[in-house]
């Protein structure tokens, strides 16, 4: 054993880093790049010490055995980047607002449309989906026919759990737009703290849930409006950036928008999409 060990592995090795970005790569299309090996080294030493390995090639065989994919999810969680705030890039809120009233103002599409879908993928502990539930169900507050539903989801289990709360520090309010802090929050107590919870009317309108943006098929059955899907390509390569934005396409309805970061373009990408502004697109007719 060379003297090593539980609490000692031996160092993450070139060839260990690189099956580990292979796997990370096919399972969840993150390309890490060569110069992340201290990065792994660092978000997965504690799971390697604390699973009692003695290697870092032990616990990546220990992931490609465990049937369950329970800690492959684990591992993905651990590599994953999870940072954002409520009413992040606040200009695409705007732009969620007015798409809503424009598409109300429009007999027509009221009654094509008695459900209102939106989609935040790659949602992290819930800032954005939250942040769109308080835009979007306040720009239809003169359209109670019209439902508001939000899908929410991530590749982080750990991430939706803190997502579901819809619980934040009084602090962590102060980038939320003043009425509709006041409209949509309230303090309670909770584990001996006080938090501020979302309300619960927002809360109904968004379904968290577990999704791998690198599936093949999407298996959604309704389109959507808009989809926000910000901050994740900046991870993928060129090719994995242009499978999902053609999959996403697939997934707007006509006159739908898509959302994507700041630090994102489409512009080497081929996509059926209509440039509307910097990071936001628009699915146009096919006729």
């Amino acid at each position: 054993m060379n003297g090593l060990t539980a609490a000692e592995p031996a160092d993450l090795t070139r060839s260990d880093y690189e099956r580990i970005r292979q796997l990370v790569y096919r399972e969840a299309g993150i390309n890490l790049g060569d110069e992340k090996m201290q990065l792994v080294r660092a978000r997965l030493g504690k799971r390697v010490r604390n699973g009692g390995f003695r290697s870092f090639r032990e616990y990546y065989e220990s992931v490609e055995r465990d049937s369950s994919g329970e800690e492959l999810c684990a591992l993905l969680d651990a590599i994953s980047t999870n940072t954002t705030h409520l009413f992040r890039e606040p200009r695409h809120f705007h732009i969620l607002r007015e798409a809503i009233h424009r598409w109300t103002s429009d007999p027509g599409w009221l009654r094509r449309n008695p459900v209102l879908r939106v989609w935040s993928a790659g949602c992290s502990s819930g800032e954005e989906p939250h942040s769109i539930a308080m835009a979007a169900y306040d720009a239809l507050r003169g359209h109670p026919q019209v439902e508001l539903r939000i899908l929410a989801t991530d590749l982080s289990t750990r991430m939706l759990q803190k997502a579901r709360t819809g619980l934040y520090e009084p602090h962590r309010l102060g980038t939320v737009p003043a009425e509709l802090r006041q409209h949509y929050f309230r303090i309670v107590e909770h584990q001996g703290e006080r938090m501020a919870r979302l309300s619960d009317e927002l809360q109904r309108c968004i379904t968290f849930a577990r999704f791998n943006l690198m599936t093949a098929n999407f298996p959604f059955r309704h389109g959507f409006h808009v989809i926000f899907c910000r901050n994740v390509m900046i991870y993928f390569d060129r090719p994995t950036q242009q499978g999902l934005v053609t999959r996403l396409a697939g997934q707007l309805l006509e006159s739908g928008l898509l959302v994507i970061g700041h630090s994102e373009s489409l512009n080497l990408i081929k996509h059926p999409l209509e440039y509307v502004e910097p990071t936001v697109y628009r699915k146009v007719s096919a006729s």
